[in-house]
């Protein structure tokens, strides 16, 4: 006799809905859809089919108000009106990774744009924790960057989060293109939130190049896109780069710009009703910062190297946005527009952008010579205005003198062309040599 379970089937049957059960849009006021008749959680995606042309457009749900819910949408809106049907789909939003993505370009939703969706890989979450504080391994390796400057001056540490600020068309894309390049990574995974669409195609083929795209992904979630899309690029990006992190890869993220992000956030929290606080941004803009950023670095399994770049509003690098990620990550690299002035690229500010791990993770002697390069650049930064005018007479004082002689050496070695591509090892023997140099010629005069 067939021993069948007949209990456990039939609590299965009365635990199973056999009913879908549809809301109805009830307003639409700017971004928000106003849903009657749903039952669902907060980012939970439903589908809102539209009678006149058979349409499906995909929303998350960012609210409740009384009895309704609140959707936001994924998709454009236009066709939507009173009466068309919302279906909850029961799951949040959820992306296939696998290695095919490489070399890939992905909307803000995570769909592959050029090639088709894929039929196998594994589901991830868009919106995931951040790995154990007590699961995180300790910074120890150095993640060469290929830029003498940074490796010189500003040294990375695998698993390091670093923020590049800089005003509008000072060179951000320029240099997270170099760095993507010429890094030591496995794999780089590049998101473009709120960028201008023809950037994207002249970023993938100019400042990364076939090589650089070989080994990346890109997620781009242009400005045109509802502010969702955009919110959404910045964590698609994200749980692409942990996908690869969990295969114990050293991963490279790349996201132009939290700026972007923040404001993509503003204009969602507005729209729902949050109060503007600081400079018009909303309390929930402050609070993804943190869930968003924390998400990289090292974990027990691999490494995410992360670069955010920061769009400061009128080159104020003291705005709220750049102030809250400062004091998230583990250093800053500032770009000056009075420096590319000068035709100087990359136009790093060494004198205000610091990396917090690198005493840890260099030599004595690497340090003590950065050091020593930040001094002189000082030295020659107050005298500056005195030796221009002819006032400072040489001779006077050594330590100026010194910072005069060293002063096209130094800068010479700052600068790097875009072609350039130098290892770790080299920017050392060059910093060594920039500075040595002149003391054995002051030696023998």
């Amino acid at each position: 006799m067939l021993n069948i379970p007949f209990a456990e089937y039939t609590n299965l049957i009365k635990n199973k809905d056999h009913y879908s059960m549809l809301g109805k849009v009830t307003q639409v006021i700017g971004l928000l859809i106003q849903v009657e008749g749903l039952h669902v959680f907060v980012e939970e995606v439903c589908e809102i089919y539209i009678k006149s042309s058979g349409k499906i457009v995909l929303a998350e749900v960012v609210g409740f108000k009384d009895k309704s819910v609140l959707l936001m949408p994924l998709d454009e809106t236009s066709g939507i009106g009173p009466g068309c049907l919302v279906k909850p789909t029961g799951k949040s939003l959820k992306i296939r990774i696998s290695n095919k993505l490489l070399g890939q370009t992905l909307d803000g939703l995570g769909r592959p744009i050029q090639m088709e969706a894929l039929a196998d890989g594994d589901l991830y979450d868009v919106d995931r924790a951040p790995p154990n504080p007590f699961e995180r391994r300790r910074i120890e390796d150095i993640m060469s960057t290929g830029i003498k400057a940074i490796d010189g001056m500003l040294t990375v540490g695998e698993g390091q989060r670093i923020g590049i600020f800089a005003g509008s068309g000072v060179g951000k894309s320029t240099l997270l293109g170099m760095i993507a390049r010429y890094c030591e990574a496995d794999v780089n995974v590049i998101s473009l939130v709120g960028e201008r669409g023809r950037e994207v195609k002249e970023f993938i083929e100019k400042d990364l190049g076939p090589e650089g795209y070989k080994k990346s992904v890109v997620v781009c979630a242009t400005s045109d896109q509802p502010p969702l899309v955009r919110l959404k690029g910045a964590f698609v990006g994200t749980a692409i780069a942990e996908y690869f992190r969990d295969q114990g890869k050293k991963v490279m993220f790349m996201m132009d710009s939290v700026t972007r992000f923040a404001m993509a956030q503003r204009e969602i929290g507005l729209a729902t009703g949050e109060p503007p606080t600081t400079r018009g941004y909303t309390p929930s803009v402050f609070a993804k910062l943190p869930k968003l950023l924390e998400r990289s670095g090292m974990s027990k399994d691999g490494s995410i190297t992360a670069f955010y770049t920061v769009l400061v509003e009128g080159d104020d690098m003291n705005e709220p946005i750049a102030d809250a990620v400062r004091g998230i990550l583990d250093g800053h690299i500032i770009l000056s527009r009075k420096i590319a002035a000068k035709n100087h690229y990359p136009s790093i500010d060494i004198q205000n952008s610091v990396s917090r791990i690198m005493k840890e993770i260099v030599s004595d002697e690497h340090y003590r010579l950065a050091g020593e390069l930040k001094e002189n650049l000082a030295v020659y930064a107050e005298s500056e205005d005195l030796i221009n005018v002819g006032a400072y007479v040489k001779g006077s004082n050594p330590n100026i003198d010194r910072a005069i002689d060293l002063n096209g050496p130094i800068n010479d070695f700052l600068k790097q062309d875009v072609d350039d591509h130098y290892i770790y090892e080299e920017s050392l023997v060059l910093l060594k040599e920039t500075l040595n140099n002149k003391k054995a010629q002051k030696q023998e005069v």
